[in-house]
């Protein structure tokens, strides 16, 4: 499958050969759905935290004497019936909310995915990207030159100081390197674009 191929400039050089294996997958959107649920699974951080009846303080002593008061009869003003008591099977900071799933069917999953965007016309190459120094300025006027809609998803292939730091202080622009390519960010930026050399790296990482 091929994609449009950008220079630097903005300027359209050509096409990007990208291989068969990462490209030309069919759709799996039950896949992909578990792998979307199972990366924000894995994400996700347990706050709610409730007391138990164990924890809550006081309740030293019996709230009333046992018998003469025409109520039931109480141990502790910390039961959970009680106000103020511990809280019955309530959430706590310890809950795992990890899920898990079979490398290869991340992979597929991620593939799949990635062949739509290219299929959808949401992919496109670019050459390289040089600069002296880190400047949004510089990265945005090569955007703005660019056929993009909405968000973008930047993969290079190594650390770059010059593209990172420059796509930092975008909000609607991330960079990310290959290997660390993921179905989140596939599914939540609009257009991807791919530096010549990761596509190798992507292959590389995703087909072996």
């Amino acid at each position: 499958m091929k994609v449009d191929l950008y220079s630097q400039k903005g300027e359209k050089s050509g096409q990007l050969e990208l291989p068969k294996e990462i490209s030309e997958l069919p759709f799996n959107k039950d896949l992909v759905h578990q792998a979307l649920v199972r990366q924000l699974a894995n994400k996700r951080v347990a706050i709610a935290h409730t007391k138990t009846r164990g924890e809550v303080s006081g309740g030293g002593r019996k709230p009333f004497r046992q018998k003469g008061t025409g109520n039931a009869r109480q141990g502790t003003i910390r039961a959970p019936h009680m106000k103020g008591g511990g809280v019955v099977f309530g959430p706590r900071n310890n809950r795992n909310f990890e899920k898990d799933m079979p490398r290869k069917q991340r992979r597929l999953a991620l593939l799949s995915a990635f062949s739509e965007k290219v299929r959808s016309n949401e992919v496109m190459g670019l050459e390289d990207y040089k600069a002296e120094k880190p400047k949004s300025k510089d990265l945005v006027e090569l955007l703005n030159k660019l056929p993009i809609e909405k968000t973008v998803l930047l993969v290079i292939a190594e650390k770059d100081t010059a593209i990172q730091k420059s796509s930092a202080n975008l909000p609607n622009t991330k960079t990310i390197l290959a290997n660390y390519l993921n179905i989140h960010d596939l599914q939540k930026y609009k257009t991807v674009i791919i530096l010549k050399d990761a596509v190798e790296k992507i292959k590389e990482t995703f087909t072996k």
